[in-house]
């Protein structure tokens, strides 16, 4: 049984709450940093320690006794970003480049390799066009346009640079794609969540702009256990790697007629596709390949969307994110964000929060 303590930021959102409880059950000590923004409360462990706090006002305590982290924490899409660009430059920036300074100090400390497992983004491929064209390989280059793949690329330079200043160092840059599929602090802003609970509340979909853009998706399962590989792998292996994680690219409306087909088989009902081609949706597009992480680690995200919308539906038929979750904020970051952090001027944004990934 491991030992090794882990730090987890964004321990208690969407994808931490999933990832804590198999780094307990495989014998790690855990720590999670998180704002606990969204009113998410952590199991109980002995062996879990919780820090509520404000990952922007970096304490070196924090990365005491840490062998390896796991940074998830940040503003974690596009509306988010948008809405208030100097906190995504402070969290999702500024706050990485202290955590990753205080880590690479530890790792000096102790003299031993420190993993620093980035949660980064495909839409750092973000472009408008790149529609049918080959999948983009970790080294296509690229430029970010908007606020939030900006950001992750950003703190995707700082930590190489790190990394370059101490060798015991080691950051490993994860790019995944559009997450999906339950989670205890769920979230039904992220495409595939987001169609299954407008199929059940709606009983329709709505294609906004346009529809054949496409997105690579990972499920969550998929991503916990890239995690866990990455933290058996060789530190020297991976040190200042980057990785693309997907299960596959899909066009947004084949999505939508896979949904549509689907919950019409197995649930006996019927869900209309609308298109409404006068909503711009910034015309997003990108297809990544996944063959490195696949090739190099032996990872290979296979579980697909047509169980998790069927899980997902199974559990809004019985009412397990209450009667009206399409109307609950807690679901959707944005709504969140507008909520519960005020404005002070055009963009500056207080308090700080550190919303879990």
């Amino acid at each position: 049984m491991k030992s090794n303590l882990i730090l987890v930021t964004g321990g208690a959102g969407y994808l931490g709450s999933r990832l804590v409880p198999c780094l307990l059950a495989r014998g790690y000590n855990v720590r999670i940093l998180d704002t606990l923004w969204f009113e998410s409360t952590p199991i109980l462990h002995p062996r879990l320690e919780v820090i509520s706090a404000d990952l922007a006002a970096f304490d070196p305590t924090w990365v005491d006794g840490v062998d390896d982290i796991i940074h998830l924490a940040g503003l974690s899409n596009d509306v988010t970003a948008d809405f208030a660009p100097e906190l995504a430059s402070r969290i999702n920036v500024q706050a990485t480049t202290a955590l990753a300074r205080g880590a690479a100090r530890e790792a000096a400390k102790r003299r031993r390799p420190l993993r620093f497992l980035f949660a980064s983004t495909c839409s750092v491929y973000h472009a408008s066009v790149n529609g049918n064209g080959s999948p983009l390989t970790e080294e296509h280059p690229i430029d970010p346009k908007a606020v939030y793949s900006r950001s992750k690329r950003a703190a995707e330079i700082e930590l190489l640079q790190a990394s370059d200043s101490e060798p015991l160092f080691c950051p490993v840059l994860l790019r995944k794609g559009t997450v999906f599929g339950f989670s205890p602090r769920m979230r039904f802003d992220l495409v595939v969540n987001s169609f299954s609970l407008h199929a059940w509340s709606r009983r329709r979909l709505v294609l906004e702009g346009a529809t054949e853009t496409w997105r690579p998706l990972l499920h969550i399962d998929d991503a916990v256990e890239a995690y866990l590989a990455l933290l058996h792998a060789p530190a020297d292996r991976i040190k200042g790697r980057t990785y693309n994680l997907l299960s596959r690219n899909v066009r947004i409306s084949d999505l939508a007629g896979e949904i549509v087909a689907i919950l019409g088989e197995e649930c006996g009902v019927q869900i209309d596709i609308v298109r409404d081609r006068t909503i711009d949706n910034g015309g997003r597009s990108y297809r990544v390949d996944g063959d490195r992480i696949a090739s190099e680690l032996g990872i290979r995200p296979r579980r697909e969307t047509g169980s998790s919308v069927l899980d997902l539906w199974g559990r809004l038929q019985d009412n397990h994110f209450g009667l009206d979750p399409a109307r609950d904020a807690r679901y959707f970051n944005i709504r969140w964000l507008t909520q519960h952090l005020i404005p002070t001027d055009a963009m500056h944004v207080t308090p700080a929060m550190a919303g879990p990934a």
